[in-house]
C-alpha cells in the first residue's frame, strides 16, 4: 500500500494533462508520508460512514419502498442543515489552518473556540425552526407524494431534527483536528459512532420493526455520543490547537468575522446547492415511486463513489490553508497541482471499483426489478462523470477556498448548480422524458462546467492574495 501511494503522490508528468504538469517550485513542507498519514484515515473514515449509510438504506428497504422514498426525500432537506453546519466548520478550519501555518497558537485557539460557539448557536436556532415548521415545509415541497411516503417523511424529519446540535458540534470538533492534520483521531471517533449507529439500526428495523423511526433514532443518538467525545478531546492541552473556556461562551467580533468570511459564502454555496436538490427532488417525486426509490438508493451509492473527492477536499483545506498562513503562495500552488494529480488517479480507480461492485450490492435491496434497473443506469452515469470531473470541480475547489478565494467558489457553484444543473434537469428529465436518467446526466454536466471554471481560475492566478487572517 505504501509503495502504491508513493507512485500516486509523485506521478510521471507525461501521464497527466498540461494543467497538471505546470512547473512549480518543489516544496517539502508536507512530506509524502505526512500526506499519506492524513489521506488514509480520511478515506477510511469516509468509507465507513458511507458503508453505514448504505447499510441504513438497505435496512430501510425492508420496511417498504414508501419508507425508502420518504427517508430519501427528507434526507435532501436534512442535508441542507448538515451543509450549513459543515460550512461553519469549514470557515473555522480555514482560519485555524492559516493560524497554524503562521504559528499563532493563541489566535488558533480563539478561532477554534469561536467556531464551536457559533456552531452550537446556529444549530439550536435551526432545530427550533424545523421542529415548529417541519411538517408545513414537507407539505409545501412534496404535495403530490403518496400518503404512506409522507408519513415516513414526517416521522424521519421530526426525529433527526433533534440531532442538529450534536451534528454541528461534532463537525466543529472534527474540523479542529483535521486542520491540525490529525485525521486518525476523527477516524477513531467515526468508527465508534458508525458501529453504534449500525447496531441501533438493526434493532430498530429488524427487532422493533419501527420503519423510518428505527433508523432515525439510532442516527440521532450516535451523533450525540460522537459529539461529546469529539468536543471533550478538543480540550486536550497538549494538542497544537485546543478549546479555551475564555473564548468559548461569548462572541468575539473580530474572530467571528474571519470565520464568517469563509463560512457565509460556503454556506450560501452549499445551501443553494442542496435547495436545488430539493427542487429536483420535487421534480423526481413526479416520476413515480420506482424512480424516487432508485434516486434514494442511487444517492447512497453515489456518496460511496465520491469518497475520494470528499476526503481529498479535507486534505486540500489543511495543506493549502497552512501554506497560505505561512505566506507561501508558491507552495500552495505546488500542492494544488500535486494533490489534484493524486485526486484524479484515485478517483478513476475508486469509481471503477464502485461500479464493478454495484451489481453485487443491488440484490441486497428489497426493491422491484424496475427500481434496480434505474439504480444501475444512474450509477454508471454518475461514476463516469465523478471519476474525471470531481477532482477539479470538488477537490481543487476546496484548495481555492482554503486559499481564501471563497467568493469565486461560491459564484461558480451557484451558477453551475442552481442555474445550469437545475435547468438541464428539467430539460432532460421532464421535457425530454428521461426521468431520473436525465437528472443524473444534468448532475454530471454541472461538474464538468464547474471543473473548467476552477482550472481557469487556478491558471490565471486570481486566487492569490486573498489570505483570511
Amino acid at each position: 500500500m505504501a509503495g502504491l501511494m508513493e507512485k500516486l503522490i509523485e506521478p510521471r508528468d507525461s501521464n497527466f494533462p498540461q494543467f497538471l504538469n505546470q512547473p512549480f517550485r518543489r516544496d517539502n513542507r508536507f512530506s509524502n508520508a505526512a500526506l499519506k498519514a492524513m489521506i488514509i484515515p480520511l478515506m477510511i473514515e469516509q468509507l465507513l460512514q458511507l458503508v453505514v449509510g448504505l447499510a441504513d438504506t438497505m435496512m430501510v428497504s425492508y420496511a417498504g419502498e414508501a419508507t425508502v422514498s420518504g427517508v430519501s426525500l427528507v434526507t435532501m432537506i436534512y442535508t441542507i442543515f448538515i451543509y450549513l453546519f459543515t460550512a461553519v466548520a469549514t470557515g473555522g478550519a480555514v482560519v485555524i489552518s492559516q493560524y497554524i501555518g503562521s504559528r499563532a497558537r493563541e489566535q488558533a485557539d480563539e478561532a477554534a473556540s469561536q467556531m464551536v460557539f457559533l456552531s452550537g448557536t446556529v444549530s439550536i436556532v435551526f432545530m427550533g425552526i424545523m421542529l415548529l415548521a417541519g411538517k408545513n415545509i414537507l407539505q409545501l415541497l412534496y404535495p403530490k407524494v403518496e400518503s404512506e411516503v409522507m408519513d415516513a417523511c414526517r416521522t424521519y424529519l421530526w426525529i433527526v431534527t433533534f440531532s442538529f446540535p450534536a451534528n454541528a458540534l461534532y463537525n466543529a470538533g472534527a474540523a479542529i483536528y483535521r486542520a491540525m492534520g490529525r485525521t486518525k483521531v476523527t477516524m477513531k471517533v467515526s468508527i465508534f459512532m458508525n458501529l453504534l449507529n449500525v447496531a441501533g439500526n438493526a434493532v430498530g428495523i429488524f427487532v422493533l420493526h419501527a420503519g423510518a423511526a428505527g433508523v432515525a433514532w439510532p442516527t440521532t443518538i450516535s451523533w450525540y455520543v460522537a459529539s461529546v467525545i469529539m468536543v471533550t478531546w478538543c480540550f486536550h492541552e497538549k494538542s497544537e490547537v485546543t478549546l479555551r473556556l475564555k473564548y468559548l461562551f461569548r462572541p468575539r467580533g473580530g474572530m467571528l468575522h474571519r470565520i464568517l468570511r469563509v463560512a457565509v459564502p460556503n454556506a450560501a454555496e452549499n445551501t443553494l446547492f442542496q435547495l436545488a436538490k430539493v427542487v429536483l427532488g420535487s421534480l423526481i417525486a413526479t416520476f413515480g415511486t420506482a424512480q424516487i426509490a432508485a434516486n434514494g438508493i442511487g444517492q447512497t451509492i453515489w456518496s460511496l463513489a465520491a469518497l475520494v473527492s470528499i476526503a481529498m477536499g479535507t486534505v486540500f483545506m489543511t495543506v493549502i490553508g497552512q501554506c497560505i498562513g505561512a505566506g507561501d503562495e508558491d507552495a500552495a500552488a505546488y500542492y494544488m497541482v500535486k494533490l489534484t494529480r493524486l485526486s484524479l488517479v484515485l478517483c478513476i480507480a475508486w469509481n471503477a471499483i464502485v461500479l464493478a461492485v454495484t451489481p453485487l450490492i443491488l440484490p441486497l435491496y428489497d426493491v422491484s426489478a424496475e427500481t434496480k434497473g434505474y439504480v444501475m443506469s444512474i450509477v454508471i452515469i454518475h461514476n463516469c462523470f465523478c471519476a474525471f470531473a470531481q477532482p477539479f470541480s470538488s477537490s481543487l475547489s476546496s484548495g481555492l477556498r482554503a486559499a481564501g478565494d471563497v467568493k469565486f467558489t461560491m459564484y461558480a457553484s451557484i451558477f453551475c448548480t442552481v442555474v445550469f444543473r437545475t435547468a438541464m434537469s428539467f430539460v432532460l428529465g421532464l421535457w425530454l422524458g428521461l426521468g431520473v436518467i436525465g437528472t443524473s446526466l444534468a448532475m454530471g454536466l454541472d461538474w464538468c462546467l464547474k471543473g473548467v471554471l476552477d482550472i481557469v481560475r487556478f491558471r490565471n492566478g486570481k486566487w492569490r492574495g486573498r489570505k483570511i487572517i
